[in-house]
C-alpha cells in the first residue's frame, strides 16, 4: 500500500493574482472547506497516512489550518456548540511541512521530500487539481498491480492540449496506457489527447532521477524532466482518471465546482 503523499504547496499562484499576493490559491474556500482540504481528504480515503506538505515562507496560513485550535474549541464547547467540534478538529493523518526557500520548479520541490519517503513507494498530488471521484486511489491500485509508475491522465480538447504534458504510448486495457514519451506542451501535433494531470505514484526512483536533472532556462528543474528519466529506464503507466478534475487555478473550473458541489449538498439534504 501507498502510505505517503507529497503536496507541494509552495508556487506564488500567479494565475490568480492579485488575491494571491495574501491568501495563497490551496486556502481559496469551495464550500466552506478550503481547496487544499479536499486533496487531504481525498489521500485519507486512498489509505495514506503521511502527508508532507511543501510550503514557502508565505504559506504559514496552510500550517495553521491544519494544526488544532484549541481557543476555538473551548469556545464552541463553552457555547454549547459542540456539534461544530467535527468541523475544526484537524484530520487524521500525519502531517509533516518542509519549506521551498525559492522558486526551483516542481522538480525540485518534490525533490525536498527525499528523506521523507526514504525507500518506500509515494504519491504526488498537486493542489491546483481537485478530482471529484476516486483520484490517487485509482493510481495506487494501479501500482500495486503493475509495481511501476503511475501518471494521472485526463482527456483534453485538443485546442487545449498545448497547456499540459501529453503522452504517447500504448493502450494495455480500457483506460489505462503504458506510457512511452511526455511531449511538454506540443504547439502542434500533439501525440494523444491525454495529459498528465496532478496526480503521481512513484517509486523512489524518482529521487534519483530528479538528482540528475539539469535545471531549465529559467533555472527551475522540471518534474517532467524526472519523468522522462524513468520511461528511459524502465515501464511508466498512464491511468485515465474516472472521476471528474477542477483546476481550481482557472477561474471558469473554480466557480463550476463550486456550483457542482453545491448542487450535489442540495440534493443530499433533500
Amino acid at each position: 500500500m501507498i502510505k505517503k503523499a507529497i503536496i507541494p504547496a509552495a508556487g506564488y499562484g500567479t494565475r490568480s493574482l492579485p488575491i494571491t499576493k495574501v491568501i495563497p490559491k490551496e486556502m481559496f474556500p469551495i464550500n466552506n472547506k478550503p481547496s487544499i482540504q479536499y486533496v487531504v481528504e481525498e489521500a485519507i480515503a486512498a489509505g495514506i497516512d503521511q502527508i508532507l506538505i511543501v510550503v514557502s515562507r508565505s504559506k504559514n496560513m496552510i500550517v495553521d489550518y491544519f494544526d488544532d485550535s484549541l481557543e476555538l474549541e473551548m469556545f464552541l464547547q463553552k457555547a454549547n456548540k459542540s456539534a461544530l467540534l467535527d468541523k475544526v478538529k484537524r484530520p487524521n493523518i500525519q502531517i509533516f511541512y518542509t519549506r521551498q526557500a525559492y522558486a526551483g520548479g516542481l522538480g525540485q520541490a518534490v525533490r525536498l521530500g527525499k528523506e521523507f519517503v526514504g525507500n518506500d513507494p509515494f504519491a504526488v498530488m498537486l493542489p491546483d487539481d481537485l478530482i471529484v471521484g476516486r483520484g490517487i486511489k485509482e493510481l495506487i491500485d494501479v501500482y500495486e498491480e503493475k509495481n511501476s509508475h503511475v501518471l494521472g491522465l485526463t482527456e483534453v480538447e485538443t485546442e487545449r492540449l498545448q497547456n499540459y504534458g501529453v503522452i504517447q504510448g500504448s493502450k494495455v486495457e480500457q483506460g489505462l496506457y503504458e506510457i512511452r514519451h511526455i511531449v511538454e506542451k506540443p504547439k502542434q501535433d500533439p501525440p494523444s489527447n491525454l495529459a498528465v494531470t496532478g496526480r503521481y505514484v512513484f517509486t523512489p526512483e524518482l529521487m534519483a532521477a530528479l538528482e540528475k536533472v539539469v535545471p531549465d532556462q529559467t533555472g527551475e528543474i522540471q518534474l517532467t524532466d524526472g519523468i522522462q528519466r524513468l520511461l528511459a529506464a524502465g515501464k511508466c503507466y498512464g491511468k485515465v482518471l474516472t472521476g471528474q478534475r477542477f483546476d481550481i487555478g482557472s477561474e471558469k473550473e473554480y466557480i463550476d465546482m463550486q456550483h457542482m458541489l453545491f448542487k450535489q449538498q442540495r440534493k443530499d439534504q433533500h
